[in-house]
């Protein structure tokens, strides 16, 4: 009878195994999976919260996160990667709920969709853990690294080749080999716990992948690579430490494609090693906030193309069932489209939590630095402007015109619905608002308005010192183009200008564009590939061509500096 059972079962692996693959060659592509992060669920409220006084998105907590609905839109994303055939497993690369340190019964509700997920589709999950995940046991603190790895043991800890804490490989189809990475400290908030063993480890394990015939493709939750300009200054607990140094050693390990979260946003990141070896990073933004989205990779030898599949939809019903609170209108406006619905309730969350004001560490700033002071008085006056209706009696506009400031017509409502839009877009990805399109325009004259209420009294040369620190500390990358406006639109330039020019740049350029690479769809180039030569002859073009724009801009600065002065 054991020998019958074996048979049985031995013929249904090979069946799986022949579906599976055939599954995966199909239309010439190897691998074909869905990836998503961040999922952050939340065991929803008895009664909705409200923090504004709006009547549909008033409830949006200052994280933006949709919380109550956040178990259902996992559901639904579950849902549409079981119906869909072209995908053929999941990557979640961490997060997985929002309290999962203090509470463990979120995450055995995640493990509980997970498995009828896997049940119902015969789709295999793959998880790391993200910095909400687990911890070192104590009074706020009940999941740990032990009880993490209990709890997904399902989820492709059962299925490693090898383990090392919480970081395990495992093989994908029969060409590739996931290198799952735990990027966290259980000690820290949200800073990465890279150490050289980490670094070093992922390097060991895409050599054994090569030596056997696969290609490594690595899953982490903290973000490799840059996602926006200066994030290294402004979310730097989001990226690892020594992220270049790191990203070279990875690429020249012949790691071309790293998904990560943390960040949520959605944004693809191409970076080139000095021996010409690129690595991508994607970062998956959260899922259950806007834009609602995960990823859908396909991948052969020559290339590996992306795109990105919204959640826009939910179960209302179960959602009223649920939680007491929510009108008509909200749930017509959720079965409307979830993903708008999404959009308003992130801007109404964002300009909750903007509008409070940056702390010191948020803005980077302590009072021993020269520009303190301006930097405090700016952000703080900034807010009282940004809440100022944009159109109308005792508006921004009409503030501007005081100064010849004429700040363009639109729908907005006031500076905080222009400066959320902005936001939203950097979350969704794809974004690029050139400096002189209208909505980047509206906001710098708007903050313009600071400059021109708050610090005419100011002595020039102060304000050059201030200004100058916080170039060295930021960079000049765009800021020529943002004074430039300024110039054109505030007839000359004055100190204060220029030092507003110095604080907004990097926050605008962070937001307002992207780097190049299309976010969510696209193709890069595939495993099988080998532009090692062409891509030290870009590096070079491109360094070369970096250096000189640099020193261009620095002239043209000590030239509008000089002007300004002697004037």
């Amino acid at each position: 009878m054991k020998k019958v059972i074996s048979v049985i079962l031995s013929i249904s692996l090979l069946v799986s195994v022949f579906a599976i693959s055939a599954q995966a060659a199909r239309n010439g592509i190897d691998l074909s999976y869905a990836v998503a992060s961040d999922l952050h669920y939340n065991i929803p409220d008895e009664e909705l919260e409200w923090f504004s006084e709006d009547p549909i998105y008033g409830y949006a907590n200052r994280r933006a996160a949709m919380e109550n609905e956040s178990g259902l839109i996992i559901q639904e994303m579950l849902n549409q990667v079981a119906a869909n055939k072209n995908m053929d497993f999941l990557l979640v690369s961490g997060d997985l709920a929002d309290n999962g340190k203090s509470t463990v019964a979120e995450h055995e509700a995640v493990v509980a969709m997970f498995k009828d997920f896997e049940e119902a589709s015969g789709k295999q999950i793959y998880v790391v853990p993200g910095n909400h995940d687990y911890g070192i046991l104590g009074e706020y603190c009940e999941t740990d690294a032990a009880k993490f790895r209990e709890l997904y043991a399902e989820f492709g800890y059962d299925q490693a080749i090898e383990e090392d804490g919480l970081s395990y490989t495992a093989d994908l189809g029969d060409k590739y080999r996931l290198i799952a990475l735990d990027s966290n400290d259980p000690d820290k908030s949200t800073e990465d716990g890279m150490t050289d063993h980490k670094v070093n480890w992922v390097i060991e394990q895409a050599q054994k992948a090569y030596d056997e015939g696969r290609y490594p493709i690595l899953m982490m939750h903290h973000n490799l690579l840059d996602h926006m300009p200066m994030q290294r200054v402004l979310s730097h607990d989001f990226i690892i430490r020594n992220h270049t140094a790191t990203a070279n050693k990875w690429a020249n390990a012949g790691i071309r494609l790293v998904f990560s979260g943390h960040e949520h946003c959605s944004d693809a990141t191409t970076h080139t090693s000095p021996a010409g070896n690129q690595i991508s990073d994607f970062a998956t933004t959260s899922l259950t906030m806007y834009p609602l989205q995960y990823r859908f990779i396909e991948m052969n030898d020559d290339e590996i193309s992306y795109k990105i599949k919204t959640v826009d939809k939910i179960d209302t019903d179960a959602l009223t069932a649920a939680v007491d609170g929510y009108s008509q209108e909200q749930i017509d406006a959720m079965n409307q489209g979830l993903n708008a619905f999404a959009k308003e309730y992130l801007k109404n969350g964002v300009e909750y939590r903007l509008e409070r004001g940056f702390n010191d560490e948020q803005l980077g700033i302590k009072p021993s630095d020269i520009y303190y002071d301006l930097v405090r008085g700016a952000v703080d006056a900034l807010n009282d402007v940004l809440n100022m209706p944009l159109y109308g009696e005792g508006s921004a506009q009409e503030l501007a015109r005081k100064y010849n400031i004429e700040i363009p017509d639109s729908d907005y409502k006031d500076g905080w619905d222009v400066a959320t839009e902005l936001v939203s877009a950097h979350y969704a990805g794809s974004e690029h608002y050139p400096l002189y399109e209208r909505d980047v325009k509206i906001l710098l004259l708007t903050a313009s308005l600071v400059i021109k209420e708050e610090f005419a009294f100011l002595d020039n040369q102060f304000i050059f010192q201030a200004a100058g620190a916080l170039i060295a500390a930021n960079g000049t990358e765009n800021m020529d183009a943002i004074l430039g406006m300024v110039t054109d639109e505030t007839e000359g330039v004055t100190a204060a200008e220029y030092f507003i020019v110095a604080l907004a740049s990097p926050l605008l350029q962070s937001f307002a564009n992207d780097d190049g690479v299309d976010d969510n769809k696209g193709t890069i180039t595939g495993y099988g590939v080998n532009d090692q030569m062409a891509n030290m002859g870009d590096n070079f073009i491109d360094g070369a061509l970096n250096v000189a724009d640099f020193l261009y801009t620095m002239l043209r600065y000590l030239v509008k500096i000089f002007n300004i002065w002697m004037n």
